[in-house]
């Protein structure tokens, strides 16, 4: 997977992947020139007296030692900046993909996870990339040019490597390849640590008023112990390349030292020869250990690779169209045709055979009981899900073939849950219209009958507000959502049960300044209750996803036995009538 993924982000900085490239392989050949002219230094220069020759010689491996470090900074800069960018263009693309996703891709995923791998996963690939570029480059050219130069020196003690080398690569495959089923289940871990702990500071007032407490420590105790345990035994598995490394170095090191002695006894090799053999050894043996670093990366990296990849490689459902269509010939007109919408793998539809027209001017209303589709009926007009079957259209045109902002600038869509952003009041409402003033922001909290709580904030419209809005009230949100849709004036009002953690006086004043706000506008209501639709110019009753009653509200009060079951369990007998 890192060798799909890897070439297509790197090819924008191929120029300083190349420059590094260079500058390392510069590095390396200084580094294997030095024990070269430290042999010659000692053999003619030391053991000939040959002061001047030592002198010379030492200025060169100083200018050497100057230009290897110069070149090892440099490189060590341009590489970081690469796995930097790197992971700035998967962020950005990761953030984009997820923008695209319908309800369905998310919940595929969940939100900590799609976290988790816009963050810690790409973290991973950066330590990879920058590792590779800062240090693995060096490692098989020091190991390749280690080797001949050795061969150079003495080709018998040279010999000693051809059981060094293959000792080292089993050692180091074979801890390599225990490591990486063990990554994957560190990356699964993280995740199930950062849903749990999402969930339980999300639902932290629940857990409390349900006394749970115990309960949801063992349940975080458990994933936390499965990550512990996980993370233990790949530290241990990794903790064991640097000993086996180093125990094998050393007696490789015994063994040069034992026959090479030998050897410069009988005459075969001189001393600087087995000096420079010395180094020679101790820089593969260095690039071993290079290695490991890079190749302790490599299992979670993979692992991270391919969990990125899920993401970037999952088609959304709900696809932008090849030629969009930006012009609404008839703002405001809302229609749906034999609307139907089918969950993949489900054996039935949760809609079935929905009509509705919706004409500016006009307010039509949606009910029904919990699980009849209303949610998922309005959800399909600002195209947060495709119909199965049928057509859903808006302005005159297929949703389908609509360009997405065109779309979603002529729709004012308040959903069920309404989500406050972290920032200020100003900000939050300067969603629907970068643009509007303050003048413009006070008349939609007028409106919406938040004008008052928003100016008993000391900061008024700066008023700071919190991820998710938490640190206001649920009729509060409500308010600032609904004041949210009112700021960008769109053709087409869709409130998704949007007033029910209102009391009835302000559910009461809110209408009726809708109802003047919104008088060429075209409405379209969700809500549980009937108090809030009554005066709706057109109600649709949902049951089990089929229109069972469609008329005003003294039409289906007369007519329609699941209308008036629902009326009936809200208001008395006069209050209906």
């Amino acid at each position: 997977m890192l060798t799909r993924l890897l070439p297509r982000y790197l090819r924008p900085y191929r120029r300083m992947t190349v420059a590094v490239l260079a500058l390392q392989v510069a590095q390396t050949a200084g580094a294997l020139y030095l024990p070269a002219l430290s042999a010659d230094v000692i053999d003619h220069g030391v053991l000939a007296g040959d002061t001047g020759r030592i002198v010379r010689l030492g200025g060169v491996m100083v200018v050497v030692s100057l230009g290897q470090l110069a070149c090892a900074v440099a490189a060590a800069v341009l590489g970081a900046r690469v796995a930097t960018y790197l992971a700035r263009d998967l962020r950005a693309e990761i953030f984009a993909r997820v923008l695209a996703f319908s309800a369905r891709e998310l919940d595929r995923f969940g939100a900590a996870s799609l976290s988790i791998r816009a963050t810690v996963d790409v973290q991973q690939i950066q330590m990879l990339v920058q590792l590779t570029l800062t240090f693995m480059i060096t490692a098989p050219l020091m190991c390749v040019g280690g080797i001949a130069f050795a061969l150079g020196q003495d080709v018998v003690l040279s010999l000693l490597l051809a059981v060094v080398i293959p000792a080292l690569g089993l050692v180091v495959w074979l801890i390599v390849g225990g490591m990486t089923p063990l990554s994957e289940a560190l990356q699964t871990a993280i995740d199930a640590t950062g849903r749990i702990l999402g969930e339980q500071i999300a639902g932290l007032r629940v857990i409390r008023a349900f006394v749970r407490e115990d309960h949801e420590r063992a349940r975080f105790a458990s994933v936390n112990r499965q990550l512990t345990d996980v993370s233990l035994r790949l530290g241990q598995l990794s903790a064991l390349i640097f000993p086996v490394i180093t125990a094998v170095g050393s007696l490789a090191g015994v063994a040069v030292v034992w026959f090479g002695a030998r050897r410069v006894d009988s005459g075969a090799i001189q001393v600087g020869a087995l000096t420079a053999f010395l180094g020679y050894l101790l820089q593969i043996l260095g690039a071993a250990i290079t290695a490991t670093f890079l190749l302790r990366q490599l299992p979670r990296a993979e692992v991270c690779a391919r969990r990125i990849d899920e993401v970037l490689a999952t088609t959304p459902t709900v696809r932008p169209p090849d030629r969009p269509v930006t012009a609404l010939p008839r703002p405001g007109l809302v229609e749906l045709r034999q609307a139907g919408f089918r969950y993949p793998g489900a054996e039935a539809a949760v809609l079935h055979g929905v009509d509705l027209v919706a004409e500016p001017g006009r307010t039509v209303a949606v009910v029904g009981g919990t699980g009849s589709g209303k949610s998922l009926l309005l959800s399909l007009i600002p195209r947060l899900a495709d119909v199965t079957e049928g057509e859903v259209r808006v302005g005159g045109h297929d949703v389908r073939a609509l360009d997405g902002a065109a779309l979603r600038q002529a729709i004012g869509y308040v959903p069920q849950r309404p989500h406050l952003f972290s920032g200020t009041v100003a900000t939050n409402l300067r969603l629907a219209d970068p643009d509007a003033s303050d003048a413009d922001l006070w008349r939609a909290l007028e409106i919406a009958q938040a004008r008052e709580f928003v100016e008993a904030l000391p900061e008024g419209l700066a008023a700071p507000i919190t991820q998710g809005g938490t640190n206001v009230s649920g009729g509060q949100r409500q308010r600032l959502a609904i004041a949210r849709a009112l700021v960008g004036r769109p053709a087409i009002y869709l409130f998704d049960d949007s007033f029910g953690a209102l009391d009835y006086a302000t559910d009461a004043r809110l209408r009726a300044a809708l109802a003047r706000e919104t008088a060429d506008a075209t409405v379209i209501i969700v809500a549980q209750r009937v108090s809030t639709i009554r005066d709706a110019d057109r109600i649709l009753v949902l049951d089990s996803g089929r229109v069972v009653g469609d008329g005003t509200h003294d039409q289906l009060l007369a007519g329609n036995p699941t209308y008036r079951e629902i009326v009936r369990s809200q208001l008395s007998a006069a209050e209906a009538a």
